[in-house]
């Protein structure tokens, strides 16, 4: 079913990694809508995964000399979604104006691909991290989850569950405490003061010290954490960002950065973070009401909760009807 959400529409909404679109067209589907993708020499782009002759599923064609072929009919469509060849016509006779593919707006930045399903162009967040040589960045999922965007997202943002979900490895249980914190709003979206969480061993050293967390909300399914050791400098930050595939699931990427040395291999990295992952999916999966309620008397608020809270206050302004109640 396709999920009407006017906001989200006009969002760019992650659809893969960069490394999926290759050779051959891939099926994507964002918020319940069946998308293709496909490269050629101009970059990635996307369509509605419908042949408008008698709605074969593109992604299941191929590519050939820069046009996306039609498994069906052999239609061939460039870029801008315009059929180009249609072998059935005899060479004396025009393709027809209608015979045309449905674009949607289409961009590859920092390791993966957003499509914007109502083809507008708004301003991508930005990711400093990703552009400056100063950081390693390493790709993280795609990881599904049965449940909703919202839910996933304020998982991200919730600092007290560090300790008691992910003890031995984000917190320990002799340190549950979180100091109160302000939340700042601006042009750029919202933004946590510096949190105090202890960490058993937060850089690889073996060594159980503070750390500070500062959380970000850029877009509405879209967050980031930054976590600095303030001994040392060292900084490591992890952007969550969920596509919605239909009204009760999600998959989940991630960019992790970091601007020391970890000594650990991308899948390595990669593996921790699933591992973390998988701890938070069972509560995330399991939370009444599915639906986040944007009504903060529904469920009882801490301090803590403060980015939470902000978060919910942001999607009531924007109006998201997704995921939430």
């Amino acid at each position: 079913m396709i999920v009407q959400d006017t906001v989200l529409r006009n969002e760019w909404i992650v659809a893969c990694r960069s490394a999926d679109v290759q050779d051959r067209p891939l099926q994507i589907t964002v918020m319940g809508e069946r998308v293709v993708l496909f490269r050629n020499e101009q970059g990635v782009h996307a369509f509605k995964d419908l042949c408008i002759h008698r709605g074969a599923a593109l992604s299941l064609g191929c590519v050939r000399e820069g046009k996306l072929v039609c498994p069906y009919h052999g239609w061939e469509y460039e870029s801008s979604g315009a059929c180009v060849k249609i072998p059935q016509l005899p060479a004396d006779q025009a393709i027809p104006g209608k015979a045309r593919a449905l674009p949607y707006g289409c961009r590859e930045r920092y390791g993966f691909v957003w499509v914007n399903l109502n083809g507008n162009d708004p301003d991508l967040f930005a990711l400093p991290e990703f552009d400056d040589p100063g950081f390693r960045n390493v790709i993280w999922g795609p990881q599904t989850v049965a449940a909703k965007p919202p839910r996933v997202v304020e998982n991200f943002l919730d600092v007290g569950h560090l300790a008691v979900v992910h003890e031995g490895y984000l917190g320990v249980a002799t340190h549950m405490e979180i100091g109160d914190y302000r939340v700042h709003r601006d042009e750029n979206g919202i933004r946590t003061d510096e949190i105090a969480v202890f960490q058993p061993d937060p850089d690889g050293t073996g060594q159980a010290k503070h750390v500070y967390y500062t959380y970000e909300v850029l877009r509405p399914l879209t967050v980031k954490f930054t976590k600095r050791d303030r001994e040392t400098d060292h900084e490591m930050s992890i952007l969550l960002t969920v596509l919605p595939t239909d009204e009760n699931q999600s998959v989940a990427f991630g960019v992790l950065s970091f601007n020391y040395e970890t000594n650990l291999t991308d899948e390595e990295i990669i593996q921790f973070q699933d591992m973390i992952f998988a701890q938070d999916k069972p509560i995330v999966e399991n939370q009444k009401p599915e639906d986040l309620p944007l009504d903060l008397q529904v469920e009882l608020s801490l301090k803590c909760d403060r980015a939470s809270i902000a978060y919910r206050q942001y999607l009531s302004e924007l109006g998201v009807n997704l995921g939430t109640a």
